[in-house]
C-alpha cells in the first residue's frame, strides 16, 4: 500500500494503519532496532512501541517520509532501551562504539540539551551533512543514525574498513569544528578562547 493511503488510514483512525505499516516496514524497522539491540524480545517490544508512537503521533503529524519517520522513532526507542538495559555500562557492542566515537565531537551533550534547542542542533548537523561529499554523508548516517557495523559499511561501498574509519574520523573533526563555531560546545569554546588569551 502507498504511504499516502496508509497516512489516510491514520487520519481516519482506522487500526488497519498499524497492520499496514507493520506489513510494509516491519522488517526495515526490525533491522534498525537490531543494529542496536540484539535480543529478539527487546526488538519486538521496540517495534510495538514504534507502532504505538506512530498511532499517537499521526495525527497531528503528517510525515513527508513515513519510512524515515518510523526509523527515527525506532532508533530512539532502541537507544533508550539499550541505555536502560545496560544502566550506563558500556559493553563491546556496536552502539557502545558509536556512543564512544560521538563523544569525540559532542562531548557536552548535556549542556546542549540544557541551553540550546535540540531541534536547532539537529538542523545544524543536517546542514553540515549537506556540505559533505555524498559518500561521506551516507557513511556518517549509516554509522551514527542506523548504527551499522564498520565492516558492513565497508563491504557496502567496496572499501577497506580503515578507509571507513578515516572518513568517519575526518567527518567528526569537521562536525566538531562546526559545533564549536555555532556555539554548541561551550567548554571547547572557552578552552580555545583561554588558550588564545594565554598566547597573547
Amino acid at each position: 500500500m502507498e504511504d499516502s493511503k496508509i497516512l489516510d488510514l491514520f487520519w481516519q483512525r482506522k487500526e488497519k494503519a498499524i497492520v499496514e505499516i507493520e506489513k510494509k516496514y516491519g522488517k526495515y524497522c526490525a533491522a534498525v532496532a537490531g543494529n542496536i539491540l540484539w535480543d529478539k524480545e527487546d526488538i519486538g517490544e521496540c517495534l510495538n512501541d514504534t507502532w504505538f508512537r506512530a498511532w499517537n503521533g499521526i495525527p497531528p503529524e503528517k510525515p513527508r517520509n513515513l519510512r524515515m519517520y518510523l526509523a527515527k522513532i525506532t532508533r530512539n526507542l532502541a537507544i533508550d532501551k539499550y541505555r536502560n538495559n545496560t544502566a550506563q555500562k558500556r559493553g563491546g557492542t556496536t552502539i557502545s562504539a558509536v556512543l564512544d566515537e560521538l563523544e569525540e565531537c559532542i562531548a557536552s551533550v548535556g549542556d546542549v540539551e540544557q541551553e540550546m534547542n535540540v531541534q536547532q542542533l539537529g538542523y545544524v548537523i543536517n546542514s553540515f551533512l549537506f556540505t559533505l561529499p555524498k559518500r561521506d554523508a551516507q557513511i556518517f548516517i549509516r554509522r551514527y543514525f542506523y548504527v551499522e557495523d564498520i565492516a558492513v559499511i565497508a563491504k557496502g561501498y567496496g572499501i577497506q574498513e580503515s578507509n571507513v574509519h578515516m572518513i568517519l574520523h575526518r567527518t567528526r573533526k569537521k562536525l566538531k569544528a562546526v559545533l564549536i563555531k555555532e556555539g554548541y560546545l561551550y567548554e571547547e569554546r572557552r578552552s580555545i578562547k583561554s588558550n588564545e588569551r594565554n598566547r597573547q
